[in-house]
Parts: C-alpha cells; structure tokens; sequence
C-alpha cells in the first residue's frame, strides 16, 4: 500500500505549519522539546506520545506542554500508533523517539534493540496505512555509519554499525529506505552528531555533566581516554534542520526518501570539548580522565555538504556560541533547583 504524494497547502500567510497536524515521538528528549517549540510556535497541531513522564524534562517546563494533545504509550504498541494516526489525521510525522544512551544499550541491548528498530518499523508500517501521512522524518545517527577508515561520512558511506547502539541506527536507517523503495512511503532521514544543548539532563553526557560539575565545584569526568573525536552539534540547529527538510520534501519531491548529514563540519576530541567548557565557565578545574569507555567508535565526523547545496541549509551559530547558550541554560536551570530545595527546607 503506497501513500498518495498529495499536499493541501495552508495559507500562505500563515507559514507552512500552520494548522498541520503533527506526531513528535520521543518528546521528552533532548531534541523533542526544542522541536516542538517551534512548531507550536509555527501554529501546528502537535501531537506527542509519551512512554514515561520524567518531571523535570524540558517538556514539562519549557512552557509548551499546554499547547500540545498528549498520548500515554509504547512505540511496540502498533495498535495505538495506527490509532492516533488515523484519529488525529497526522499529516507529518517526526520519529525522533530511541533509547539513545550509548553505555544503557551495551548493559541492556535488548530493550534498545526493541525499542528503536522495532519500535520503528511499527511506526513506519502504521504510516504505510494511514492515507492522511503526508512525510515522515526518521531520527538516524552518525552512529549508523559505524567505525570508517575514510571520513568525514557522506550520505553515501555504508552503514555498517557494530556495536549494540549503532546497530539499531544502521537498522532503523536501512529500514526506512525499504519503505521508501518498495511502498513510496515518503520519508526523509536524518543524520547528525552529538547533540549538545539545553534540557539535555542525562548527566553521564559529556557536555552536561561538565556543566553540572563545574557549578558544583566538582572535576568534571571523561569516561573515554578524553581523545575520541565527536561531531558535536547544537540541539536548536538540529530542530530548524528537521523542520527545514519536512519543508522541502513537500516542495522538492525529487529529495524525498533521501538521507541528509547535519553539521557543524568540526572535529573534537572530548578532552578539548571539556576544556571549552571550562574556559567559557572561567573554571581551573583539571578533568578526571577514567578511559573507562568501551564499544565506542574512535573517530567521527560528518559532511554537510548535501544538505548545504541541496537544502540551502546553514547552521543558526557556531559551537562557541552553542556551548555559550547551552551553559546559560544550565546556569538558569540549578538556579532554579536551588530555589526549590531552598523552599522544601
């Protein structure tokens, strides 16, 4: 069963979000919460499923929950996924829900494994049903390309993941291209690097837990041997990328079922990561450096080249100016924990 590539075009005075019905999976991730401020903010009708409710999540206080309708469930729950598809008319859904936790998917691979590859290809299967799908944008990762002697990854590396975490992207990745060729689904996928950003609370992340470190006088740790080379990519770039692909792909058929890199383009060890951190904090804290890391790819880092020439896309700032953001955020953030404990003493 194909979906018919039909569009109904808002008006244009209102923008191209305006009134569109979307499904956010994964919303009280990082990237979720900054995605979904947009869209409301463009006037769509925004829906979100959510498995488990973490209080301090970005979502439930970044202000926007209000605005958004609210589904309690499973991404292995196809039955519900068809329904809330069919029931709230989805017309562009962003799949961004995963277990994402690198060290979590080596303790555990079998819930990581569920969630993400079949979690996903329900997803995508009930899309495949539902006649109102108009575009579905797939969460990859450079984690799906695996370990490369060749770099920087271009949408054509292979994806040859290894290890448990980009196993399941390399999957979920090779997935969503099936739907595209044999069913015309049409989807659009996205690669970026290593979020980094505000509302990011898992801590063991490098960035955040130097963060939290340093306003708690505390050497910040690196898991690794502190020289792993990331592609650090900030999480307010990453959710105009995604919007701006959605875009495209109801104006630019030809660009549909494609792969797309998001970038910044720069290669860092973690160690410099955390060094910038502490210089921008104005910190002489010394790192603890525990190279306790294992199943990790050594080298990485992505072309944007594709979505810059085809896309016309450009980041909104550079990682200075990203980590600058993300550290105000975080300074906000425990100003405000503090206050509270204060009360509740």
């Amino acid at each position: 069963m194909s979906i018919p590539l039909t569009e109904t075009n808002p008006s244009a005075a209102h923008g191209f979000w305006y009134d569109r019905r979307v499904f956010v999976t994964g919303p009280t991730g990082l990237l979720g919460p900054w995605l979904i401020k947009r869209l409301v903010d463009g006037g769509a009708n925004v829906t979100v499923l959510v498995r488990d409710i973490p209080p301090r999540s970005h979502l439930y206080t970044c202000g926007y929950l209000p605005h958004v309708a609210q589904v309690f469930g499973d991404l292995l729950d196809r039955d519900l996924l068809e329904r809330v598809l069919n029931e709230h008319e989805i017309d562009t859904v962003f799949h961004l829900g995963a277990q994402a936790i690198v060290g979590i998917a080596n303790r555990n691979p079998l819930s990581t494994l569920e969630s993400n590859i079949r979690g996903s290809w329900n997803l995508l299967e009930s899309a495949r049903r539902n006649p109102h799908v108009q575009r579905v944008l797939v969460a990859s990762s450079d984690k799906a390309y695996g370990n490369q002697d060749q770099l920087p990854y271009t949408e054509d590396t292979p994806l040859v993941g290894r290890y448990p975490y980009d196993v399941s992207k390399s999957c979920v990745d090779l997935i969503t291209q099936s739907y595209w060729h044999t069913y015309r689904l049409p989807v659009g996928i996205v690669r970026c690097g290593n979020f980094f950003g505000g509302g990011d609370l898992n801590f063991n992340r490098l960035v955040p837990g130097t963060i939290r470190s340093v306003i708690r006088g505390q050497r910040p740790v690196i898991r690794s041997d502190g020289k792993s080379i990331r592609d650090y990519f900030y999480v307010e770039d990453g959710a105009a990328a995604y919007l701006l692909l959605a875009e495209k792909l109801a104006s630019e058929r030809d660009l549909i079922g494609q792969a797309f890199n998001f970038s910044n383009e720069v290669q860092i060890t973690a160690l410099e990561m955390v060094q910038s951190v502490l210089a921008r904090m104005n910190s002489r804290l010394e790192p603890d450096v525990r190279n306790q890391a294992t199943n990790e790819i050594p080298h990485q880092y992505l072309s944007a080249r594709k979505a810059r020439e085809r896309l016309g896309w450009r980041p909104l700032c550079d990682l200075d100016e990203g980590l600058g953001r993300t550290i105000a955020w975080y300074a906000e953030y425990f100003d405000r924990q503090d206050m509270v404990h204060a009360r509740a003493a």
